[in-house]
């Protein structure tokens, strides 16, 4: 009987480049987490230009000829990034003051958007891995609304390496479902 392999990432020739995003993202987290006095202006710079960068990405994968299944989701995903990360990058006072905020909405959105993949992909075998990703990306936004709230910017610094590492880690295992099969 054939198997039935449910992929609702699908799969493009430009699966490299999310990798290569996923692997920017992860040092730049350790780099924020051993160097936490290079600033937290810099942080939100930095993370709205990976942003602009991510961003690019999702459309052009969505555009493409080969693009992928719920190609509806990247474009929404990219749209989002791209607008939030111009809005950190064009002004360092804003993004001091709402950065957490920013952050907040990204990863909340991040995980609604992995409970309804796990909710379409229920035939695959590690479905409620994507419940479980959806879980820890809206507690990371709920955090960070915490942290915007208090004006913690200890807590914001950490939140900000702990989710530029797990974004990272994630985009690039995301990668390898995209890479085409060849037959």
């Amino acid at each position: 009987m054939k198997s039935i392999k449910l992929n609702t990432i699908g799969q493009t020739r430009w699966w490299w480049v999310v990798l290569l995003v996923g692997i920017l993202l992860v040092l730049g987290g350790f780099a924020y987490w051993f160097w936490p006095e290079m600033g937290y202006a810099v942080a939100s710079q930095i993370f709205g230009w990976l942003l602009v960068l991510a961003g690019v990405v999702q459309l052009c994968v969505a555009a493409g000829p080969d693009r992928p299944k719920g190609w509806g989701w990247w474009i929404a995903g990219g749209v989002i990034d791209m607008f939030i990360g111009f809005m950190l990058v064009r002004s360092v006072i804003l993004s001091e003051m709402v950065f957490p905020y920013f952050l907040a909405i990204i990863f909340i959105f991040w995980g609604i958007e992995a409970f309804i993949a796990a909710g379409t992909g229920r035939r695959a075998r590690y479905w409620w891995l994507g419940i479980v990703n959806g879980i820890l990306l809206c507690l990371i936004g709920f955090f960070f609304l915490e942290a915007g709230w208090v004006s913690d910017m200890m807590m914001v610094s950490f939140l900000t390496s702990i989710a530029f590492i797990y974004w990272g880690f994630t985009i690039a295992i995301a990668s390898y479902e995209m890479k085409p099969i060849k037959e």
